[in-house]
């Protein structure tokens, strides 16, 4: 480590020449320094600038499938010096297994990311929300919903305890939606961010002003935001409302998502008594949620509510698991599996708000504030009194309304136990914290799962319903998914981090664009019903995608419909439902003039009516979407089918691509019978082309 912990901006890495009122960064167990921080002379608003121009331009000229591959290879080269992180984060107190939580979580945040890009979104840089809305009779005016990317500087202030999976999980939703991001890193662990962010940049795979890292205080930073710029907040709710009230956020436009502390916590229910699995399980997770990173995550259980009358086992079971499972010291000590705080800074505030909760009525059931003794990096044990350590510690609570309780949080490997007699007690408990990140729940009852859900789903941005059948399987109470909103309401922030594609919505502009079918054809990629098509003469499924355009269509001949025809598909498919065979019966259906085809049989002939056989571009059908039947085909009608090329999604990796067809069923006279869209794999350059180009001449 150099002296100075540099920062990343403007596209080169900065260190101050010298400030003596530089912070010390100490190493979590020993105290010793580790760097010095500072941003004495550091460009804050060139940064910021550099971001909005350079890095947008360089995303700008990227696809979101473009953009999710490189996610993918930034996913890969973290992957590939991952063992350097790793040293580097036990100086941070954190154990292997904490370490794997916070930096292969972060890598899975990159993989998971991109391939969302890829299956969720289109290769374009517009994304389309919603239906069209029909404004006109006649079709000629149409509304549709866009999200564009938005124009300014995604900002990410960190908490301590996450350094890479922290800044990973708002990067990729931030840069998959084409915006430019700044990471300021907690103080304590930045170093960890800055060797994150250092490996990347000697990747060479970052767009151009696409990511920056400052390590160190930024107090003027919201002066220099502005309309188009975003802020993505983890740490204390005290200073996320303090940041909230800042007037470029009140009235300057700049959107401000947080993700703050939360007196989480876990129900146990009255079925799951000792002995049982779910009674298991909750003790076991409760245990984990109080050491893994010496309990200092947002999502950890601050409060565990029991039924009154299994308290006493709850907590024996806590104190022998606690016991057998927990060896508290350096990292790098062999057998240690709880690390220290990441500063005697936060060991301190930990203790005293401890003691506050103690003041509050608290009685400390199982564990101690006493001095730990501790597993040394050499394999002796004694105190560290430069080292960061507090023992596991449940309190417990003979009053579960005090307000202490459900408004402090301890920060580290803190929980207190309340007890309840009715579910809706429970309930009400919960619901006490304000607004938590999740709420776990551990019953085998279906009917008190049910009963608590609906009551406290609405303080929870998650919930995990903890029983036999997934306890094996299940990710935990404390771990946020990708896929699955990450935040809560009230004291938690209200924010809605990860969430899968709602992430990366969430850095964008979503504006209801009105216009005719051609204008939006033109700006979505999508053709729409009215837009010009092409009916050239020559078959779309002989067209590569080199060649293929939106719009491109063809209109089949038409097909009479016999009873003959009605019956041999029934009884060829076994689908002999009564409105297809049973004249009086479907006559007395009020959706029915008498018998009629089987909509699959239509669907069926409508590919017959459109394919072009021959072996050619298109490499297969994979399905169908959006299929509405509208209007019943009688015997005697006849149907035909306008097929027209809707959406054409190249693929970076492959060489074929997605196209999607506009299928659109109609009788003679001429009412529409079925809608739908067909999903095709089509090669990207005609047949023989790819193999031609590479004989040798």
């Amino acid at each position: 480590m150099t002296d100075y912990l540099p920062s990343y901006v403007q596209g080169q890495w900065w260190m101050p020449h010298d400030d003596a009122d530089a912070t010390e960064v100490r190493d979590a167990s020993t105290g010793e320094v580790i760097a010095r921080v500072s941003t004495t002379g550091l460009d804050l608003p060139g940064a910021l600038e550099y971001a909005r121009t350079v890095g947008h331009a360089s995303l700008a000229r990227l696809t979101f499938h473009q953009r999710a591959l490189l996610l993918k290879q930034f996913a890969l080269a973290l992957t590939e010096r991952k063992d350097e992180l790793y040293t580097l984060s036990a100086r941070t107190g954190a154990t292997k297994t904490d370490s794997w939580v916070d930096i292969d979580g972060g890598i899975g945040v990159l993989f998971s990311y991109s391939g969302k890009g890829r299956r969720e979104l289109p290769n374009s840089t517009v994304h389309v929300d919603g239906p069209v809305e029909p404004l006109s009779k006649d079709g000629s005016f149409l509304g549709r919903h866009v999200y564009t990317t938005l124009p300014g500087v995604a900002v990410q202030i960190n908490a301590f305890n996450f350094p890479v999976w922290g800044p990973l999980e708002k990067f990729a939703p931030a840069f998959l939606a084409g915006m430019p991001t700044v990471i300021k890193p907690a103080t304590p662990t930045g170093y960890l961010t800055e060797a994150m962010v250092r490996i990347l940049v000697e990747s060479g795979l970052l767009p151009e002003g696409s990511l920056q890292v400052i390590n160190g205080s930024v107090p003027a930073l919201f002066d220099h935001l502005r309309l188009g710029d975003l802020v993505g907040f983890t740490g204390s709710a005290s200073t996320a409302e303090h940041l909230r009230r800042h007037p470029s956020v009140q009235t300057g436009g700049v959107r401000f998502t947080a993700e703050t502390d939360s007196i989480n916590a876990s129900v146990l229910g009255t079925d799951a008594v000792a002995g049982t699995p779910e009674f298991d399980a909750y003790v076991r997770q409760l245990v984990v949620e109080m050491t893994t990173k010496a309990g200092q995550k947002c999502t950890a259980i601050r409060r565990a509510i029991v039924p009154s009358a299994v308290a006493d086992d709850v907590i024996e079971a806590v104190r022998a698991r606690i016991a057998d499972k927990t060896v508290l010291g350096d990292p790098r000590g062999d057998g240690v599996t709880m690390g220290p705080l990441v500063s005697t800074a936060q060991r301190d505030e930990v203790l005293r708000q401890v003691r506050a909760l103690q003041d509050a009525g608290g009685r400390v059931v199982v564990g101690s504030t006493d001095v730990p003794v501790v597993l040394h990096a050499d394999g002796t044990t004694g105190p560290a009194p430069d080292g960061a350590f507090v023992s596991p510690v449940l309190l417990r609570f003979d009053d579960g309304r005090s307000g202490a309780v459900h408004d402090v949080e301890a920060f580290g490997p803190v929980s207190s136990l309340l007890t309840y007699e009715t579910t809706a007690e429970a309930a009400e408990l919960v619901a006490l914290g304000g607004g938590s990140l999740v709420t776990s729940v551990a019953t085998h009852d279906p009917a008190q799962a049910v009963e608590l859900a609906t009551r406290i789903a609405p303080f929870n941005g998650r919930m995990l319903l903890l029983d036999r059948d997934d306890a094996r399987s299940s990710t935990g109470h404390g771990s946020p998914l990708p896929g699955l909103v990450h935040g809560g309401p009230g004291r938690a922030g209200g924010g809605e981090e990860l969430g899968g594609i709602r992430a990366v919505l969430h850095h964008m502009q979503r504006t209801a664009v009105q216009g005719s079918p051609e204008m939006l054809t033109a700006l979505t990629g999508v053709w729409h019903a009215g837009s010009a098509a092409n009916a050239d003469g020559r078959h779309p499924f002989r067209k590569s995608l080199a060649e293929l355009r939106i719009g491109d269509q063809i209109s089949s001949g038409s097909r009479e419909v016999t009873l003959a025809d009605i019956e041999t598909f029934a009884h060829f498919t076994g689908d002999t439902f009564y409105a297809h065979m049973d004249e009086e019966s479907a006559a007395a259906n009020p959706f029915f003039p008498g018998r009629v085809a089987h909509g699959y049989l239509l669907v069926s002939w409508a590919a017959g009516l459109f394919v072009d056989p021959e072996p050619g571009p298109v490499l297969a059908n994979y399905g169908l979407e959006n299929l509405r039947f509208i209007t019943p085909v009688s015997p005697g009608d006849s149907i035909r089918v306008v097929l027209t090329a809707k959406q054409i999604t190249p693929r970076e990796t492959d060489e074929y691509g997605e196209v999607r067809w506009d299928a659109v069923i109609r009788n003679q006279d001429d009412e529409i019978v079925a809608t739908y869209d067909v999903l095709t794999l089509v090669n990207k350059e005609p047949i023989g082309t790819v193999a031609e180009e590479a004989v040798p001449a």
